[in-house]
């Protein structure tokens, strides 16, 4: 009998049509001198970096590549999870900017 390991195989998610595949910044888990900041205190916060965006068509080009961070609206895309991780699935006109580092 063959046994497969899981950990050999990752999954992966290619958006398709104009949308892009974002993962959230957390929040901070503490000041920077040291104080706890409950997880009703800390909020959303509205940034997140590009993880990986839909191939672009003769209709559309990406303007946003994988490893952009961006500004996110307060509300919306669709939540994916892979692998223990929260993803956000996000049209690309729905992205309020490109924050430049």
């Amino acid at each position: 009998m063959f046994r497969m390991s899981t950990s050999l195989y990752k999954k992966a998610l290619t958006p398709l049509g104009q949308r892009v595949l974002v993962q959230r910044v957390a929040a901070a888990k503490e000041t920077k001198s040291g104080i706890l900041i409950p997880k009703a205190v800390a909020g959303k916060i509205n940034e997140g970096t590009v993880i990986s965006v839909a191939a672009g068509n003769k209709d559309w080009t990406p303007t946003v590549k994988a490893g952009d961070t961006v500004l996110l609206p307060e509300y919306g895309g669709n939540s994916v999870k892979l692998e223990g991780e929260e993803y956000f699935l996000y049209d690309e006109g729905a992205l309020l900017g490109v924050i430049s580092q």
